[in-house]
Formats: C-alpha cells, structure tokens, sequence
C-alpha cells in the first residue's frame, strides 16, 4: 500500500508541474503537439524511473554520514553528504545521455522534433528534483524511491501531454490576440494546476 500511495501522490499530489512549477522551459516549449509532448514525456518517465534510484543508491552507500561503514568501520565518521550536487547531476547527465543516444538512433523524427530540449533534460530542474525530493524524504527502501521516481515520471509526462492536447484544440479557438502563444498557455497551467489541487483531498 506504500508504494501505490507513493505513486498516487506522485502523479496528483505532488504532481512537479502543478505543484512544484518544476521543469516549466520544456513544458511549455515543447506542449505545442502532443507528438513532441508524448515523446519527451516518455523520455522523462524513463530518466527520472532511473536517476531517482541511482541516486538512492549513492545517496545511501556514498554520500550520506556513516554510509561507508560497508568498506570498513573506520569511515564510520565520513560524511560526503557535500558532494550530493555534482554526483546527482552526473548521474542525471549520463542518463540523458544515453536517451538522447536512443532516441537519435531508432526515432531520429522525434530526435529533430525535441531539438535542444532532449539534452536539456540533462538540466530539467523536475529531473533534479526528484533526486532531491528523494533525498529529503528519505525513502527506506530501493523500491520506494524507484516507484516515486516513477511516479513523477509520469506527472510530468501526464501534465504536458494533457497541455498539448488543449493546445491543439484551441488553435481553432477564437482567443484574443494579445493572449496567443504563451499568454494563454500560461493561464492554462495555472487553471491545470488549480484543477489539480482538489487531488490534495486524497488520503491513502
């Protein structure tokens, strides 16, 4: 049940567009199709599903006080908590590009769609936070951290397809002209992430 409420709270609750206002350059840049939206979500489900537990691990076995008393007792005092910056953003950066590598190889259309925003991941502040929020949270286990990052994953992903999808339709729409483009894109997301307050309800 922990780990459903983890993932529920994850997409809804603490969803990293609404809630967080996390990753918003690409959310807005790359929301104009749900084709280009569905595939950078994609690309975020699968960094954060598995820089979120990479960084668990380091977090665990490396970086936090005592966590080296694995290698010998005598490290017990070791703290590399200070170097949780750099080791995530390294973690972070190798992930994305491997993806990029992926993506450019088998879907080469999508690869020309995402652009610049594809190794921008590299530096999407929601990737980052996730580990961070991790960190924070101090999961327990190995399988928590992986289904919260997961779970953001997919609320991120959710978020900017559901923005693509409205973007599509209202192209047709009769919208005043000083609101066209991210005028009325901003006012969407502030009307999504109202609508995804009322989640806030939710007990698990």
């Amino acid at each position: 049940m922990d780990h459903v409420n983890i993932f529920i709270k994850a997409i809804f609750i603490e969803n990293m567009i609404f809630a967080y206002f996390l990753g918003m350059c690409s959310y807005l840049a790359i929301s104009k199709t749900v084709k280009s939206a569905v595939g950078l979500g994609m690309a975020v489900i699968f960094v954060l599903a598995v820089s979120v537990p990479v960084c668990y691990v380091l977090e665990k076995y490396l970086l936090k006080p005592g966590a080296l008393t694995w290698l010998s007792e005598d490290f017990a005092t070791v703290d590399l908590s200070f170097l949780s910056f750099i080791m995530f953003i390294a973690t972070i950066a190798s992930i994305v590009q491997l993806v990029e590598m992926v993506v450019e190889k088998y879907t080469p259309a999508l690869y020309a769609t995402l652009g610049i925003f594809l190794p921008l991941i590299a530096v999407n502040c929601s990737i980052l936070g996730g580990a961070l929020f991790m960190q924070e949270r101090e999961y327990s286990t190995l399988s928590e951290a992986t289904v919260f990052g997961l779970g953001s994953g997919v609320g991120w992903a959710l978020a900017i397809v559901a923005l693509a999808a409205i973007r599509e339709k209202i192209r047709y729409s009769n919208i005043p002209a000083p609101l066209r483009g991210l005028g009325i894109t901003f006012i969407l997301t502030g009307l999504m992430a109202i609508g995804f307050m009322s989640f806030m309800g939710i007990t698990l």
